[in-house]
């Protein structure tokens, strides 16, 4: 909504009200329903993208889903003054961390992948309040530059979902554009639940017309268990390459930075102070996520955007329909048999829907760089140059070829390479030396 937009237009602001046991469990459930294929598609595309077979890609999935039901426990309800924002607020598997760990993955080894991420969930615990008195360092032009890099990183990734390694075919390419535009009729028509739900529902409709279709195998489901209990260490002891354990910080800054966000929207949201110690609690729940998941072969999670958006909508801010939310989350995680239907999804499926959901990571990035004032030529310079910085893997991947492992590592990935030219040239720009006087026009 515009600044200038007439009071009665505005959405009433939300309140943190006891609600009725069914409408707290309603509410609950209606934050899982609009976050859970976002935190699912994190394991999907990490599992695509590094060859891993659908049984793992199923644990993988459950391990992230009990996680993200564990912080977000963390979040709503706190340990204390310690830990967790006490806000209802979601956490999901962050899409900042897919990249770095693919390219950590191929360079080490998939237990590099998850010792990088413990000793930067530690980090993360350890800085987390810090972090909250330097956030002049990261303005709207370095935090929108990363998380437009994140969106743009991912794109062909979903490519390589949707047509898994085969020719583009009319019937894949037919029933990966038909999800599509089912997501935009929803969210451009639909009304609250449904429109939040776009997703969802369009990746269950788009499923149901590949297994008609043959385009979908099931056959694994029918033999997975009903419960089972997370698998630590599944790809054995963790080691820890210091180039991995850079380019994780670095990726936990990142997530710092959007959860900060999130959370200073929240509390304007609720019309709650803006408290250091309590977004130090959040953040700090977000180091512990990526601590747990390094042992239970997970992924960091950090609070998700589309949560924040429903508080707003529905008008309910109660932090107990959250920790139900989390309690749904974590029994999803315990139930194989749910991670091996999301491991079955069809390609074309879930690649046309993380198509979507990492445009709109790019969109939101685009969105924050709106608020950089562009006339000061220094910050279109800081933009650029990482953008351009950012585009280089992408675009000419096999120019680090030749480089050593950690100048690959950390500044071979897309959003690593982002985030330290944006925040290099904003602090040389911006804090350690003089601003330039405008030139007169």
């Amino acid at each position: 909504m515009s600044a200038d937009a007439a009071p009665t237009e505005s959405p009433p602001r939300p309140v943190a009200a006891r609600l009725p046991f069914w409408r707290t469990a309603l509410f609950g459930v209606q934050h899982v329903l609009v976050m859970y294929t976002g935190c699912v598609a994190v394991p999907l595309v990490f599992g695509a993208a590094l060859g891993l077979d659908q049984s793992t890609i199923a644990t993988l999935v459950n391990a992230d889903l009990l996680v993200a039901g564990i912080i977000t426990v963390v979040q709503a309800l706190g340990i204390g003054s310690l830990l967790g924002a006490r806000m209802p607020v979601v956490a999901g598997a962050s899409f900042t961390a897919v990249t770095p760990m693919i390219l950590i993955g191929q360079e080490y080894g998939l237990s590099a992948v998850y010792g990088a991420m413990i000793a930067a969930g530690v980090f993360g615990v350890l800085v987390a309040v810090p972090f909250t008195r330097l956030l002049r360092f990261f303005p709207p032009m370095v935090r929108g530059a990363a998380v437009t890099m994140i969106g743009l990183s991912l794109i062909g990734k979903a490519v390589s979902m949707t047509f898994e390694g085969e020719p583009a075919s009319g019937a894949r390419l037919a029933l990966a554009a038909g999800v599509v535009v089912t997501i935009v009729a929803l969210m451009r028509y639909g009304r609250g639940v449904v429109a939040q739900s776009a997703v969802l529902i369009a990746l269950v409709l788009g499923t149901l017309v590949a297994a008609a279709c043959s385009m979908a195998d099931f056959g694994a489901v029918g033999s997975a268990a009903w419960l089972g209990l997370p698998n630590p260490f599944l790809f054995g002891a963790p080691t820890f390459p210091i180039a991995g354990i850079v380019a994780m910080c670095l990726v936990m800054l990142v997530i710092f930075i959007e959860s900060t966000a999130y959370l200073m929207s929240t509390a304007e949201t609720i019309g709650m102070p803006a408290e250091p110690r309590r977004f130090a609690g959040g953040l700090g729940a977000d180091g512990v996520s990526a601590v747990l998941a390094g042992f239970l072969t997970s992924f960091p999670d950090t609070i998700f955007a589309q949560n924040v958006s429903l508080v707003r909508m529905t008008g309910v801010a109660s932090r107990a329909a959250v920790a139900v939310a989390g309690a749904l989350l974590v029994t999803l995680g315990l139930v194989p048999k749910m991670g091996e239907v999301v491991a079955s999804l069809p390609g074309p499926v879930i690649g046309s829907v993380s198509l979507v959901m990492f445009a709109t990571v790019a969109g939101v990035g685009i969105a924050t760089l709106a608020k950089v004032d562009f006339a000061r030529n220094d910050n279109l310079l800081v933009v650029s140059l990482a953008m351009g910085a950012g585009m280089i893997p992408i675009v000419a991947p096999e120019l680090y070829d030749s480089m050593p492992s950690s100048v690959k590592i950390i500044a071979g990935g897309a959003i690593t390479s982002t985030v330290l030219v944006a925040f290099t040239l904003n602090l040389l720009f911006n804090h350690l030396t003089p601003a330039r006087k405008a030139e007169p026009a």
